[in-house]
């Protein structure tokens, strides 16, 4: 996992911040700053997640899991996706900017696992490390690796979790054998909105 600085962290996410209150105030998309690190021009997956505060709740989360464009632009095409674009939540209103968290996560790019037994994919996919994508003849899902942690699943409710996901029977990870791919992510999160910024540690 390539690792990024806390300060890298801070200017990715008050860049997704500056990014979705630009859009919701003007409609208009910002481009990348001019100051913007040369490694963070470098291709990488991305994913924004905003939350409600205090209470957490997920408010939108969207991203980009291949390196398939800069990671500056990633974070901000993402980060206007997961406040007006998520499907499964009304567009955020501008009024509603205040009350969110960002988080952005930095992917590496996803590798298939290579398995057997559907039972060894436990001692290949570990909770807190991995992030996790299912595909299979009707789809594909992804989990970030934070969700596992927080939820407090184990290795099996999690393959389950990312095959509902991908649309398919929570037992198709035991039962067809779907291609199931690993990332890994470093996550920098607002602590309240607007407020300091950290990175979070997802090993358990």
């Amino acid at each position: 996992m390539e690792l990024y600085t806390l300060e890298e962290g801070r200017f990715l996410v008050r860049l997704a911040r500056r990014a979705i209150e630009e859009y919701l105030s003007s409609g208009n998309s910002i481009g990348p700053p001019l100051d913007t690190p040369d490694r963070l021009r470098l291709n990488r997956g991305a994913f924004v997640t905003l939350r409600g505060y205090p209470d957490g709740d997920l408010r939108g989360c969207i991203g980009r899991p291949y390196p398939v464009q800069p990671l500056v632009k990633a974070v901000i095409d993402s980060a206007v996706d997961a406040a007006v674009n998520d499907p499964r939540f009304p567009p955020l209103p501008a009024s509603s900017v205040g009350t969110i968290t960002v988080e952005v996560s930095v992917l590496t790019e996803p590798r298939e696992v290579v398995y057997g037994k559907p039972l060894e994919l436990r001692d290949k996919v570990k909770v807190g490390r991995d992030g996790v994508m299912v595909t299979w003849t009707m789809g594909s899902g992804l989990l970030l690796p934070q969700v596992p942690v927080e939820e407090g699943w184990n290795v099996d409710e999690y393959l389950s979790y990312a095959c509902m996901k991908a649309g398919a029977q929570p037992d198709c990870w035991l039962t067809s054998k779907p291609k199931i791919s690993t990332f890994q992510a470093v996550v920098f999160e607002e602590e309240k909105p607007r407020g300091g910024i950290i990175r979070r540690e997802l090993e358990v």
